[in-house]
């Protein structure tokens, strides 16, 4: 039985999120009514605009002063709640989890700002784990971030979402300020992917030691991008920044060792962030 039901547990609810214990839920329990590629994303897309610059750094400060702008936000996850999951071609259930994913992690941000990190609320073993109790209705059925993200999009043999899904940390990739879009979402993978490795912070090529640095993300989810160095580095090739460095990718000739991970908050006005243009 749902926790939500439990006869002796007091559920809260403030602005849209439920609180049952440890469990914190977003959306609304309802009936799945809608295919995922007829989910209307317009409104997280007004509210990434708004708040989102181009380097993926968000303005919580601005986000959590405003009750308008956070009822706009739990409107648009109960939105989410209304998808039919069995209902979508591969391009819109990319876009819908992919959005569902970055929401719901800024909403759960928002719940706890100000916070200087999301692993401030990550509990191993007592406490409130954002990453398994932050849950969202789709359908009826909860889903927690890591469920989300290790049940349905790693499942779906695309490696890019790696690029696409945001944890909130200047170690993420660039949280779009866009809304991601079934008709548009390859090329928004893309575009991300490019993106994510011309940032000092997720690669870096070092020619005369023959060696890449990368993201701890590319270590995290190796397997993902195939089943070998030699396979993955010419997975990830296309996406490099230099001539050289998809040069050596594909023909495996470098060593590779990671970055240490920056879990700071990916708010604006913190430094850490460097692309290059």
């Amino acid at each position: 039985m749902s926790r939500l039901f439990v006869g002796s547990v007091v559920t809260l609810f403030l602005t849209g999120v439920a609180c049952t214990g440890n469990e914190v839920f977003v959306g609304r329990r309802v009936a799945a009514t809608t295919a995922l590629d007829r989910i209307d994303h317009s409104a997280w897309n007004t509210l990434l605009h708004k708040y989102v610059d181009a380097d993926g750094m968000v303005n919580y400060r601005a986000w959590h002063s405003s009750p308008a702008d956070i009822r706009d936000l739990d409107q648009y996850l109960s939105t989410l709640s209304t998808g039919r999951a069995n209902q979508a071609t591969t391009n819109g259930k990319l876009a819908f989890w992919i959005n569902a994913y970055n929401a719901a992690t800024i909403r759960g941000i928002l719940r706890e700002y100000p916070t200087t990190s999301i692993r401030n609320h990550t509990a191993r073993l007592f406490g409130y784990n954002i990453w398994k109790q932050l849950q969202l209705y789709v359908g009826g059925k909860p889903h927690s971030l890591e469920g989300i993200e290790h049940e349905i999009l790693r499942k779906m043999n695309e490696p890019r979402v790696h690029f696409a899904i945001v944890c909130a940390s200047i170690g993420c990739p660039r949280l779009l300020n866009e809304a991601y879009g079934p008709e548009r979402v390859q090329q928004q993978l893309e575009s991300n992917a490019k993106d994510f490795f011309r940032r000092r912070q997720n690669f870096r090529h070092d020619p005369a030691g023959k060696r890449f640095h990368f993201s701890e993300i590319l270590s995290w989810f190796a397997t993902d991008f195939g089943a070998s160095q030699a396979v993955q580095l010419k997975r990830i090739s296309r996406w490099l920044p230099t001539a050289a460095a998809q040069q050596a990718a594909q023909h495996n000739s470098v060593s590779v060792s990671y970055l240490d991970y920056d879990w700071n908050l990916n708010e604006q006005g913190r430094t850490g962030v460097s692309v290059r243009r």
